[in-house]
């Protein structure tokens, strides 16, 4: 019976369980994603996000202490060189169990978990939303300092450009009225009815 009992065991000793998580929490550290059983992959999550946690704070202490449970350098290193820096503004909650169905042997019950900050598909829209406001910010800026130094060439040829399509788009009407341009046409015709009568005669 599960008398008060939080921890889950999974069959296996307390070395071996270690040992295990260790392993699965250096391979999620690296690969950012992996297929375990749902119950493992519960038992994984509340291993490795006080370790993500612990990596956000890069210190010699807790360098030790992660590498005490990761039992792991190369995951360490990246820890807290590449997972640190994704999820320095997340206030927790690192990682995603999704169920993926039963495996065909067993009939256990699978599950991916991966890092939240890694998925691109899902991350995609805010991310485009981020560069978006960067852009518009960064352009009203650029824009606030071509008014102010108003003495640089590109300044200088981005007004005169703006005047040029004015003037052309002023002076066409007048140069081109409609009216006239069928007379003109008729007094061609006549000229050429004239050239060709005397050509006749």
């Amino acid at each position: 019976m599960k008398h008060g009992k939080k921890v889950n065991h999974l069959g296996r000793k307390v070395a071996h369980r270690k040992s295990m998580l260790a392993n699965m929490a250096s391979s999620l550290i690296e690969h950012k994603r992996i297929n375990t059983t749902v119950a493992k992959a519960k038992a994984l999550k509340q291993f490795v996000e006080p370790l993500i946690t612990k990596s956000k704070s890069d210190t010699t202490h807790n360098r030790r202490l992660v590498f005490s449970a990761l039992r792991n350098k190369y995951a360490v290193a990246t820890l807290f060189r590449d997972v640190a820096q994704k999820v320095g503004d997340r206030p927790g909650g690192y990682t995603r169990v999704i169920k993926m169905g039963n495996r065909l042997g067993d009939n256990a019950s699978m599950a991916m978990i991966e890092l939240v900050d890694f998925n691109e598909v899902y991350n995609a829209e805010k991310a485009e939303a981020k560069k978006t406001t960067r852009r518009s910010r960064a352009r009203k800026k650029s824009t606030s300092a071509e008014t102010e130094a108003p003495e640089t060439g590109t300044v200088v040829a981005e007004v005169v450009e703006d005047q040029a399509p004015e003037t052309v788009v002023e002076e066409t009407p007048a140069v081109t009225p409609e009216a006239p341009q069928p007379k003109a046409e008729k007094t061609k015709d006549n000229t050429a009815t004239e050239s060709e009568k005397e050509d006749d005669a």
